[in-house]
Order: structure tokens, then sequence, then C-alpha cells
């Protein structure tokens, strides 16, 4: 199949192109590589997909030199015209969206570049799947969505009415957004909530990178609600094989879904969501504790209360992959905590 993955210099998207490529499909990669965190760990993504960076110019495809089958365009998604003539272009099979602007806690300083990634890019992605006869839409949501909730675990069941962030109040804005482009206009589109995503190659501005940056310097790591939190921790590995497999089965109307007991997890349109966590919640000392036992290092602990736009616990109710996929993320976070280890230090040369 031809896919497009938008994100591609990120982190989940970067590892997605890896599978895919391994899968024999022809990729598009699309990204417009901001500066919301360093922009040479996100270059020296590409660069690891075999995209040089001193042939990428805006709107512009660029062969890679490592895959036969992967080319890469840096573009926003709030581009309208050139993205459309992307889609025209190039005819895409499937459309795999992770692009979007990330963090619970930047959203707070920033809201409008939330809105403008994350709304105005995703119905432009919308729009594209439409006119130019995409067979499936899958886009990254995020159990940020499941806000003051707090039956565990969180399951695409439940309602989900009342975000506490920006961020995830944009994430379930793309939900409904796709529910009505399914529903209007037969699109398949598959929703994905990831939960606290995490491995090599990951994301500056997260927990793991963080902490293990302030351990190595011998700074304090900041451990929000007294360390109190549990969390979701999911492999990256985990979630693109997640990814990877959804892919191949096309929602379907369900003819048994009805307004009088709704279910938001399915429709009468061709629309699904699924949670992809590790359903298996950590609890953040813990996760800490191993992160020290890899580095050989104890951390400095400085306890703090809980921070806007965070919730306490998350904790993925996967039975909608088990069910239709057979698949269930499964690695340890002491594991997954080392290979991110062995990355971090060849990566900064530690």
């Amino acid at each position: 199949m031809k896919i497009l993955v938008t994100g591609t210099a990120g982190f989940i998207g970067f590892h997605l192109v890896k599978k895919l490529m391994a899968g024999g499909h022809e990729i598009v990669g699309l990204d417009n590589i901001n500066d919301y965190y360093d922009v040479n760990l996100k270059y020296g993504r590409l660069n690891e997909s075999g995209i040089d960076k001193e042939k990428i110019v805006y709107n512009r495809l660029v062969e890679s030199s490592s895959y036969n089958h992967y080319r890469f365009i840096k573009l926003a998604l709030e581009d309208r015209k050139p993205l459309y003539d992307l889609f025209e272009n190039e005819k895409f099979d499937k459309v795999i969206n992770l692009a979007a602007q990330a963090g619970v806690r930047y959203s707070l300083e920033n809201p409008h570049s939330y809105i403008e990634s994350n709304i105005v890019g995703f119905l432009n992605i919308l729009e594209a799947c439409r006119h130019y006869s995409v067979q499936h839409l899958i886009y990254a949501s995020s159990s940020s969505v499941y806000g003051l909730n707090e039956k565990m675990p969180f399951s695409t069941r439940y309602n989900v009415d009342h975000p506490i962030s920006i961020y995830a109040a944009t994430k379930k804005s793309n939900e409904l957004m796709a529910h009505t482009y399914s529903y209007l206009f037969n699109l398949p589109t598959t929703g994905l909530r990831f939960f606290t995503v995490y491995g090599p190659w990951g994301r500056p501005d997260m927990a793991l990178f963080l902490f293990t940056k302030a351990i190595l310097n011998n700074e304090p790591i900041n451990l929000f609600n007294k360390g109190d939190m549990l969390r979701d921790f999911t492999y990256v590995d985990d979630i693109v094989t997640g990814i990877d497999r959804i892919k191949d089965k096309t929602p379907e109307a369900d003819p048994t879904w009805t307004g009088m007991d709704p279910d938001p997890s399915g429709s009468k349109a061709p629309y699904q969501i699924y949670n992809i966590g590790n359903n298996h919640p950590v609890k953040l000392l813990d996760f800490i504790e191993a992160l020290e036992t890899a580095l050989e290092q104890k951390a400095n602990k400085k306890l703090l209360p809980m921070q806007p736009g965070d919730v306490p616990s998350t904790f993925a109710d996967v039975s909608g992959l088990v069910r239709d996929f057979d698949y269930k993320p499964d690695t340890d976070y002491r594991e997954g905590i080392r290979r991110f280890i062995k990355w971090y230090k060849e990566f900064y040369k530690i």
C-alpha cells in the first residue's frame, strides 16, 4: 500500500516508518519540524531514516538513502493548498496521522498553537482524505481525553466530556470531527488513545528523558503529586505494532449500535476508538527506582504538588485491542527503561 504518515520527525512516527518499511509498503513521511523541542533530535531521527537534512526544502519530497520506498516532505498540516496537492499527486491508500502539537503543560502557555495544528491541521487531513478517496484514516488521540474520569481502568466505552487541558480538548475534538466525517462521508476512521509512550528516540519534554538527564547531571528531579502518580507506561515498539495491525482492518458500521444506549467507542458509521496502553499502571516512584537501577545512580527527588492539567492516574482497558486484533502491549517497564538508557548514552555519547 501507499501510506502517508504524518509526524515522521517525531518520536512515534519515526519508529512507525521503520515498522512499515519492513512490511514492504511505500511510505511518504510528513513533518513541519517545529522547534517545540530540540530540532537536532528530530533531524537525528530523519537522518536515521536516510533523510539528509541538507536536502530538506519546504514542500519538496526528499528520497531516503536507507529505504527504497520512503520519501519525506517538510510541510505543515495547516498549509492547506500544498497538502491537498500532495494528496492529489500521490493518491494514498491509507493515512496515519501522528502529527500534532503535543504536551499538556505547554498547552497552558501556548493554546493557539494547539488549535492551529491539532484542530485546523486535522480538519485539513479529514478534508483531504474525503476528497481524495483514502480508504482508511488512523489518527493519534490520547489518554488525556479521560480528564476527570476516575473509574479505572479507562474504557473507550466511558464518556470523556471532561478534559482538563487544551491539549486533551483538541484530542477529544479530533475524535468528534472524525466521527462526523465517518458518518457524513462514509470515511473509515480509527482513533488510537496512546498511554504514556516511552522508549529510544523519545521526546525530551517527557518524564523519562527529563529524569535521565537530571540524574546524570546530579540535578534534582521534580515529582509532581509528591510522586504518587500512576502511569500506564507503554513502550514505543508496542505502540507501533498495534498501529501496524490496526491499519489493516478498516472499521465498518456496527449494525447493533443504537442511539438509545450509545457506545462511544463505535458507531453506525465506519468509526472506531481503541486504547493502546500497557494495561499495567506503575507508580512513578517505582519507575524512578528502575531508572536508578539502569543508570546505577541515585536520584535527588523533589516532591511537588499536583500540576494544573495533570491527572493522578492512567490505566488502559485494552479489551477492544484483544477482541479485534488478539493483541496487547506487554513490554515490562524495567526492560523498556534499559533499552532507553542504552540508546540515550549512545546518542549523547555518554
